[in-house]
């Protein structure tokens, strides 16, 4: 698919087309069919550098531009935060208002209700809930990166909850999971209610061979 025919404001295309975006990937393309720019809950599963992240920006961004609520985006690193705050907002920073919120636990950080997509941590979004935070009811999209630390002895049990607790406190919620690596895709996508997308496209052909002695020799 074309940029140009996805349905996403003029305003958005103008700056993916800056990004040097012209023609959509396999994943974002299916998960455009499957209804990720129209509110529908969706799993991305497909291999590293295949264009999740874009698929979650284009939802985020097309619902606060239409005025239809903030975004979350979660990530499992405070690293990762500050890395993706920089990039969004180097991107979309005229466009709408972003945020970093991975500081103080004990805060509801009021001032997030003058800001649009909002980057965190699952435990910073954890203390934010406890601490009913008054601008959480704004949320219309939450993106989780990393979906599969669900899995995840230390992590998993918090997002879990997350998960739980924002499709309890805010109805109308869309949910974006993104990951490169799930074992049981289906049935996580049933838990989210979402729809499943999958695709094995990847920028680089993946090849697996044996090094020895100088040479390579790969599997076909």
């Amino acid at each position: 698919m074309q940029l140009q025919e996805a349905n996403i404001p003029s305003e958005l295309k103008e700056i993916l087309a800056k990004e040097g975006i012209k023609e959509l990937r396999p994943s974002q393309d299916k998960s455009i069919k499957a209804g990720v720019l129209e509110g529908k809950n969706i799993l991305v599963c497909t291999p590293t550098a295949s264009g999740k992240t874009l698929i979650a920006e284009m939802a985020g961004a097309k619902n606060i531009i239409e005025g239809k609520g903030k975004t979350i985006y979660i990530v499992p690193l405070v690293a990762l935060a500050n890395e993706k705050h920089k990039e969004f907002k180097r991107k979309y920073g005229n466009l709408f208002k972003i945020a970093l919120s991975i500081g103080d636990m004990d805060s509801s950080d009021s001032y997030l209700i003058d800001y649009d997509f909002i980057i965190c941590t699952a435990e910073k979004l954890d203390s934010l809930i406890r601490h009913h935070a008054p601008w959480l009811k704004y949320v219309t999209t939450v993106i989780i990166d990393e979906i599969h630390l669900l899995n995840d002895v230390k992590r998993g049990p918090t997002l879990e909850i997350l998960i739980t607790v924002m499709k309890q406190i805010l109805e109308k919620v869309q949910i974006i999971g993104l990951s490169a690596t799930i074992g049981n895709p289906l049935e996580l996508a049933t838990w989210l209610d979402a729809i499943l997308v999958q695709d094995d496209w990847r920028p680089v052909p993946l090849k697996k061979g044996v090094y020895y002695q100088g040479e390579i020799e790969f599997h076909n």
